[in-house]
Parts: C-alpha cells; structure tokens; sequence
C-alpha cells in the first residue's frame, strides 16, 4: 500500500475567498497555476495571477499567517536566506528561503515562515503575488571563517608560575 503525498493547503487569494484543499508537492505546480485538490475531490488550476499564499498547514482551521506574525520580531536563527516579501496588495511577510539554488522554484518562493510551529509549517508564494522582495540578510553562512584564539601578550604575569 502506498503512501499518500498529498498536502493540506489553504491557499489564499487577492480579493477572493480563501480554498482549502490537498496539493501533491512535486508536481502542483503548473506552467498556468497550481494544481489543488478540493475537499470534496474536484480537482482545479488556480492561476498564479490570483494566488497570494499557499499555506502548507496541519488542520485547515488554522487560516493564513496572523498579520503579526508575518515578520520576524529578531533575527532569525534557521539557516537560509532572510526574505521580506513586498505583496501586490501593499502587504509584506518575512521567510527563510534555503540557500541552495538546486531548491529553488520556476513560478515562485518557497519559504519557512516566522512562526512554523504555531500554523503553517511552509508557504508558497508565487512570483506574481510579489511587487518586490529584499535579501535582509544570510544566516548560517558556511563562508564565515572560525574565530582565532586570542593570544596573550608577552607582558601577562604567570600567576601561578610556570607549570612544566
């Protein structure tokens, strides 16, 4: 028996209702929209134009990222990239985006949001529901060199002599 791939989703849109539904994350994404599976098992393409999260959730009662929770309070402590996500609507959200280009989408960003545990565990954002998007900052940067210990000045006393 097979396991099944398929992904609770609320995917909210400019101006519209938001849909619930399941997606199947390797190949929901279309070259016209994405691919949602409703809850009563009608399958349709929702066009990017109209998208502006895809809320990757646990329970389809949780609803989209609170507007307080959509930008870090600190600096972020997972590894990625540091994004602030300017909507067409005026709206932002901060994420993670992993740093490996091997993982990065045609028709959109896939990120880790403030607060994983509390909602949403990922969301997806099209690159149509975008007006801008900044770089904050690069955490857990492999190109950062390890601290040299400090040297001790050759005019500290030994306080308690010299042990060899």
């Amino acid at each position: 028996m097979g396991v099944s791939t398929h992904k609770k989703v609320l995917v909210s849109r400019f101006d519209r209702e938001t849909l619930s539904g399941f997606v199947n994350p390797p190949g929901y994404l279309l070259a016209d929209g994405l691919e949602l599976m409703t809850q009563s098992g009608s399958v349709s393409i929702v066009p990017y134009a109209e998208v502006k999260l895809v809320c990757f959730v646990r329970d389809f009662q949780q609803g989209e990222p609170r507007k307080e929770l959509r930008l870090f309070t600190t600096r972020p402590k997972m590894e990625g990239l540091w994004l602030r996500m300017h909507f067409r609507d005026g709206d932002a959200m901060d994420g993670i985006l992993s740093n490996n280009l091997l993982q990065l989408d045609l028709y959109g960003f896939s990120v880790v949001p403030p607060d994983p545990g509390f909602q949403n565990q990922r969301v997806f954002v099209p690159k149509a529901a975008l007006s801008r998007i900044q770089v904050l900052g690069v955490v857990g940067s492999p190109l950062r060199h390890p601290r040299k210990p400090k040297l001790t000045p050759k005019e500290q006393i030994e306080l308690f002599g010299n042990t060899e």
